[in-house]
């Protein structure tokens, strides 16, 4: 089954059931100003930016037919920038991303039917930004006033616990795929131990109220964890000098093992948020009542922020991350320990771990992005 799903041009949204994105908020636009760029509409007298310009935008571009008219590229065509959206982004966004932070910071993309922001600056600042509403990110500041009475040390416990019970179930196969056999149970399992759920009734009710019982507003993020789990896994293992240093390293390497693979490879590749007003950013103006894709993936791979963004470099002293939000809130503190706790016991239990003979990774995804398996090699 492929992550690439059939689009209607006309509605703009991806056609596929099931797809991920049927479940964000409506991207519809909120107001005219917003409906297609370089349409005038209430409030649009005199604002400038490149989604507004009547010209072809600069750079590489894409030419589609009209939508209406049907009239192909040339007299009567539209030429937008490229989406996040077109055809083998799930294979590979980081060039259609290029292209959006160098060309359009701020472009109006008919196929998300959203202004889209690319670049660091602008999304890290859209992130906590108050006029960009209808959005959670765990960790921000509304997750402290949501989470009390949290025991952390029984969290780890239980985490420490769960991850050693999996790897060692694994441990004696020739070959096993870290995501089937432990990324998929390791976030859910850990919630499952800590509100005192019988392990059989796991994987049926722990999307549900375990996981509300434990984190409130993030408990949909079991299935963000497993992604961030996957891709973790899979930088480290595809790197020998990783696992070398990694294999008994103290816990703070580990946390900034783990934060760069968030940068690097973040589970949720696109967030959502409507616009309560103007919001100036590098590339002009997005307009008030308007819907905003912020580009997660796309930030984190900013070569005006990161050096050499695209590698995986856990001692970088540039660092950073967008997944989630410094404060604190359950469903980040577990994210990291489940991390820490998932390389302990799978080196414990596997102390020659190292993927199969010719498997790399491959992150695929559209809205949330991870490796769908990891071959391994239990006994080297």
């Amino acid at each position: 089954m492929t992550d690439e799903p059939k689009r209607d041009v006309r509605g703009g949204r991806p056609a596929t059931p099931g797809d991920p994105w049927t479940r964000l908020p409506s991207m519809s636009p909120a107001t005219p100003s917003a409906a297609r760029p370089g349409e005038e509409g209430p409030g649009t007298a005199g604002r400038t930016g490149p989604a507004r310009s009547a010209a072809p935008l600069p750079g590489r571009v894409r030419a589609v037919p009209d939508p209406i008219t049907g009239a192909g590229p040339g007299p009567g065509g539209r030429t937008v920038a490229p989406s996040p959206l077109d055809p083998g982004a799930s294979r590979d966004p980081h060039g259609i991303h290029r292209t959006l932070r160098e060309e359009f910071p701020l472009t109006y993309d008919p196929l998300l039917r959203a202004w889209v922001l690319s670049r660091y600056a602008d999304v890290a600042t859209a992130l906590t930004d108050s006029r960009l509403t209808h959005g959670h990110r765990p960790g921000d500041p509304p997750c402290a006033r949501a989470h009390v009475d949290v025991d952390i040390a029984a969290l780890r416990s239980v985490t420490e616990r769960t991850a050693h019970l999996l790897a060692r179930r694994i441990a004696g196969r020739p070959q096993a795929d870290l995501v089937a056999d432990f990324c998929h149970w390791l976030p859910a399992g850990t919630v499952a131990a800590a509100v005192g759920m019988p392990y059989r009734d796991m994987m049926r009710l722990v999307r549900g109220r375990a996981a509300g019982a434990l984190a409130g507003e993030c408990g949909g993020q079991i299935a963000v964890r497993e992604k961030a789990l996957a891709s973790f896994l899979g930088n480290v293992l595809s790197d020998p000098d990783q696992v070398a240093a990694l294999r008994d390293a103290p816990t703070g390497l580990v946390a900034r093992a783990w934060a760069e693979s968030l940068r690097r490879d973040p589970p949720v590749q696109i967030a959502v948020r409507r616009a309560a007003a103007e919001v100036p950013v590098s590339g002009g103006t997005i307009p008030a009542g308007a819907s905003v894709a912020l580009l997660i993936g796309s930030a984190g791979r900013d070569p005006e922020r990161f050096r050499e963004p695209d590698r995986f470099d856990p001692l970088r002293d540039d660092p950073g991350q967008l997944t989630y939000g410094p404060g604190f809130c359950p469903a980040v503190l577990l994210a990291g320990i489940e991390a820490e706790q998932a390389l302990r016991a799978l080196f414990t239990a596997m102390p020659r771990l190292r993927l199969a003979d010719g498997f790399r990774p491959t992150p695929a995804g559209l809205i949330t992005r991870a490796p769908r398996t990891l071959i391994v090699r239990p006994g080297g």
